[in-house]
């Protein structure tokens, strides 16, 4: 097993790819609120103010990752290696899914069996990516300090646990939200069958 402290070079230089494309895609879901209220004849203030309402848990989600994670994971990390920042952009792992997802709703195409294999793939992809990543993290560092799981929290440094609650709390919200979605697109379609 490599050390913690292992760096590569793409972990670094990852970053220049990160950065333009948190941009584009807060642009592009801007572009999609624009798109469903253009014919509105709204001020393009109004529907700025509009869209930093409505989306401000994912206008915070890409500001957090543009201010401090980009910082923290190029400059502040110290000695620390490439392991835990490979972690973290390995959660963007379920963003093709969630995109498709997002596509096939305009599309109107909910009831297709690709919406519905997506689905499926999007709730996976978000559980291993995004949620099991931390206690994964965890317990990879328990093993190279020869720490169990359980010990793990209470010896590492109590900034690492605030940040890393800081950062899988909003994707349980999310998660949440897609179990739910999940749940009643798999209701619906059971109802349709029984009935």
């Amino acid at each position: 097993m490599r050390s913690l402290k292992s760096r590569h070079w793409l972990a670094t230089e990852y970053v220049w790819f990160l950065i333009p494309y948190m941009i584009y895609d807060f642009y592009a879901m801007y572009l999609c609120e624009w798109c469903r209220t253009k014919d509105q004849n709204l001020r393009r203030v109004t529907i700025i103010r509009n869209f930093l309402i409505e989306n401000r848990l994912m206008v915070t989600h890409h500001a957090v990752i543009l201010f401090f994670l980009v910082p923290i994971s190029q400059k502040l990390r110290g000695e620390l290696g490439d392991f835990f920042v490979g972690c973290i952009f390995t959660a963007e792992l379920s963003t093709p899914f969630v995109s498709l997802g997002r596509v096939l709703i305009q599309l109107k195409q909910q009831h297709t069996l690709l919406y519905k294999v997506n689905g499926i793939l999007t709730v996976t992809t978000f559980l291993f990516c995004r949620i099991l990543l931390f206690p994964f993290m965890y317990w990879s560092y328990g093993q190279q300090k020869g720490l169990s799981l359980l010990q793990v929290p209470f010896n590492i440094p109590l900034h690492c646990n605030v940040a890393n609650a800081i950062l899988i709390s909003p994707q349980l919200y999310w998660f949440s939200l897609l179990c739910k979605k999940a749940a009643r697109l798999f209701d619906t379609a059971k109802a349709k069958k029984d009935g």
